[in-house]
């Protein structure tokens, strides 16, 4: 999990140096499909080159081809992408079954540059869509606000994706965030035990959190969370006083920066640390992101996730152990 501490600005040009997609440039396509392969694409050529040298030899099911091993267990559609031959291992146990929950909140819609909250969790949420979509996995959707807007149950073929990413160009028209009646719902409807993403900027007091996110663990689903914020919102380096405007409630709040800068940022903290606590409690993979950071670390870290979470899995059940069935112990 990463360290919630506010991230700086700098790390951003890090990572251009290293040749990962710059996000301003990749949010200039206006199609979600072709966004979401770019990235897709884009990073399965870098796991062969630094910074991901070494990385793709252990990660999830995958091995490098040796002499002697079935040709039947194959995965062709990594060939096509790195003329190297992988061996997919055990790939009857590994199907998933990926619900995204995307928040709609009109507090999405928040934009200190070129794009939204909102835009960038729709291109998140696509990427890791199209990720999944060609590893073979059934992947579904569903929007909220204060209640589900749009749902689509996981499945996979090529012209379910295409609808699932048309869905995700919507902007979001919604009101206040309430994680609650949307999860409590989804919930009750997801009786078969998968991984759920949730894509949010969790604008929720951390109590609400803790009880929101009970909902889906005591499902046994395998839940992550990516927690999307607007770099003015972290760094809030505001330098004139302004009039301030809660887009979910329409309150006008008037704020001089040089005052509540220093308080704002140590209660954002305090928020961010007790949000990684509640995600810790509930075995809760957490990531914050910033909406300037490049989505091929998003896949990136999603798949060490995967990857490690299935080791300790392993560990638990002992050698021997069968995985279960609807993949709630499984890595991508």
């Amino acid at each position: 999990m990463n360290d919630p501490k506010i991230p700086s600005r700098s790390t951003t040009g890090a990572n251009r140096a290293e040749g990962l997609i710059d996000p301003v440039a990749l949010m200039k396509i206006k199609s979600m499909e072709l966004r979401a392969k770019a990235v897709v694409e884009g990073f399965w050529k870098g796991i062969h080159r630094s910074p991901y040298h070494g990385f793709s030899v252990e990660f999830t099911e995958y091995r490098q081809y040796a002499f002697g091993d079935d040709p039947r267990y194959l995965d062709w559609r990594v060939y096509a992408r790195s003329d190297r031959f992988y061996i997919k291992k055990f790939e009857d146990e590994t199907n998933l079954r990926c619900h995204l929950l995307l928040d709609h909140s009109r507090s999405m819609g928040y934009a200190s540059g070129a794009y939204s909250k909102a835009q960038y969790a729709g291109t998140l949420a696509a990427t890791l869509a199209y990720f999944l979509f060609t590893q073979g996995d059934a992947v579904g959707l569903a929007t909220f606000d204060d209640q589900i807007r749009e749902y689509l149950p996981p499945r996979n073929r090529a012209s379910y994706l295409r609808r699932l990413l048309l869905t995700l160009e919507t902007q979001p028209a919604g009101r206040a965030t309430s994680l609650g009646p949307p999860l409590q719902r989804l919930a009750g409807m997801l009786t078969r035990r998968g991984m759920i993403v949730l894509i949010s900027d969790l604008l929720t007091s951390i109590e609400r959190l803790e009880r929101d996110l009970g909902y889906l663990c005591a499902g046994g689903h395998d839940v992550v969370v990516f927690h999307v914020l607007d770099p003015a919102e972290l760094s809030f380096d505001f330098t004139a006083p302004a009039l301030f405007q809660d887009v979910e409630t329409g309150r006008d709040l008037y704020v001089d920066p040089t005052v509540a800068q220093k308080n704002y940022r140590q209660l954002l903290e305090e928020h961010l640390a007790r949000t990684r606590s509640v995600c810790q409690g509930l075995a809760i993979d957490y990531h914050l992101f910033a909406t300037d950071r490049p989505f091929d670390l998003a896949l990136l870290d999603f798949l060490q996730d995967r990857m490690h979470r299935r080791k300790r899995v392993k560990r638990i059940r002992g050698p021997g152990a069968g995985l279960g069935s609807g993949g709630a112990g499984r890595a991508v």
